[in-house]
């Protein structure tokens, strides 16, 4: 007896996309989106609490970055550099890029990390 031809459960996206649909970064973009922020979280951790304060970071944030300073575990202190990250994620751009501009190496009055 013949089969029915079996029917396909995942249809494949078109090619191109059309104009109606909005085009979303890959996934790829996205993972180095996030491994930017990640980046300046550590920034954000490196700093003394005088810089820290200058930033004028939401409460959440810098609640946060003074935690990860005063972990001393490997994994505690992994853990919580992945929870910033998060949490700068999930920032207003308007704040996510006014703290990057204040981390930028080379500005006047720039917090820099302390060696």
């Amino acid at each position: 007896m013949p089969q029915p031809p079996a029917q396909d459960t995942n249809p494949r996206p078109t090619a191109i996309p059309t104009a109606d649909t909005p085009l979303t970064p890959s996934k790829s973009q996205r993972k180095r989106d996030a491994h930017a922020v990640q980046a300046l979280g550590v920034q954000l951790v490196a700093l003394s609490a005088a810089q820290l304060a200058r930033l004028d970071l939401p409460e959440a944030l810098h609640e946060a970055v003074v935690a990860a300073q005063r972990m001393r575990a490997h994994g505690a202190h992994t853990r919580q550099m992945q929870s910033i990250g998060k949490l700068m994620r999930q920032l207003e751009p308007t704040v996510l890029s006014r703290v990057r501009v204040a981390l930028t190496p080379g500005r006047a009055g720039t917090p820099r990390p302390q060696p």
